[in-house]
């Protein structure tokens, strides 16, 4: 697809281009409830791993800018971060705060240490970064040492210093220790792995998350990487038109979608082109049962 088709494509869904970005004239971006709350979350956010991880430069920054105006430009607001995730923490808050739009995002970051004194420690200099007295999701970062983080983030959440607990995990054999935590556990969150190309976390984890009320967010929603590969130089078939698809990666994240037990998918991007393809996953109609087994095939093909 060209430029040309390529914003005809998005004109088409009542996607236009105004002064401070492009937006969705028709509606804006899905929402789906939190379970076990009466809050609801926009169905598409953004993941800081490596594209947020920049200096202080504004030609490194302005894209960034971008990208954050986009997002809530469009309704969105899921910002996912992690002191793993190098300076991004950092980046969010800083860049939030000078576009003023912190307290407009729903922050989630993480604990990626061991040891109770350690994991205040790291959780409060996120707080720092973030520019947060509040933050609205934290996550214990790949089940490190969650025993002694979960009691923590219990009585934070108790003081208010946290909304919600989450725990996180990015491979298919974690699943079931993800399974067995949220089982025994009042977790509000769990991220893991989910994509067209990976559906693992379907066979079991997903039914268990909608039994406990545990909202899902997904990472890696392009997979292993090659999604893209893949489809290079192809055209999106006549019949992705049925769900209001524009693009690959609306393609990818609104298979995701489609799977009700899926609260919000968080893809990275530091490109205002792929954040707007991103965001017009949550704009539309949904792919069926039917048109998932359809697009399973093409990928597989």
């Amino acid at each position: 697809m060209n430029r040309r088709e390529y914003l005809y494509s998005l004109a088409a869904l009542g996607i236009t281009a105004t002064t401070t970005g492009w937006t969705f004239q028709n509606d804006q971006i899905m929402k789906r409830k939190i379970p076990g709350s009466s809050e609801e979350l926009p169905v598409v956010g953004v993941g800081t791993w490596i594209t947020f991880d920049v200096g202080s430069l504004e030609k490194d920054r302005k894209p960034l800018k971008e990208v954050l105006t986009q997002l809530v430009t469009q309704g969105g607001s899921v910002m996912d971060s992690s002191p793993m995730y190098g300076r991004s923490e950092q980046v969010v808050g800083d860049l939030s705060t000078e576009l003023d739009i912190n307290k407009k995002l729903f922050m989630a970051t993480k604990v990626w240490t061991s040891g109770r004194e350690a994991g205040i420690q790291q959780m409060n200099t996120s707080f720092q970064l973030l520019h947060r007295d509040q933050m609205d999701l934290m996550q214990v970062h790949n089940l490190i040492d969650f025993e002694t983080h979960f009691k923590t983030l219990q009585q934070w959440k108790e003081e208010g210093r946290i909304r919600y607990i989450g725990i996180t995990h990015y491979t298919d054999t974690a699943h079931s220790q993800l399974e067995s935590i949220i089982r025994k556990n009042p977790i509000d969150f769990v991220q893991v792995n989910y994509s067209i190309d990976n559906q693992h976390a379907a066979n079991s984890l997903f039914k268990v998350a909608q039994e406990r009320n545990v909202a899902v967010i997904v990472n890696q929603p392009f997979g292993g990487g090659d999604l893209f590969e893949r489809v290079a130089n192809k055209q999106l078939p006549e019949w992705t038109k049925e769900f209001d698809c524009t693009g690959w990666g609306c393609f990818f994240l609104k298979f995701i979608l489609a799977n009700p037990a899926v609260t919000c998918v968080i893809p990275g991007t530091s490109r205002l082109t792929h954040m707007i393809d991103n965001l017009s996953a949550g704009v539309g109609r949904l792919p069926d049962e039917a048109q998932r087994k359809k697009m399973i095939a093409l990928i597989n093909a």
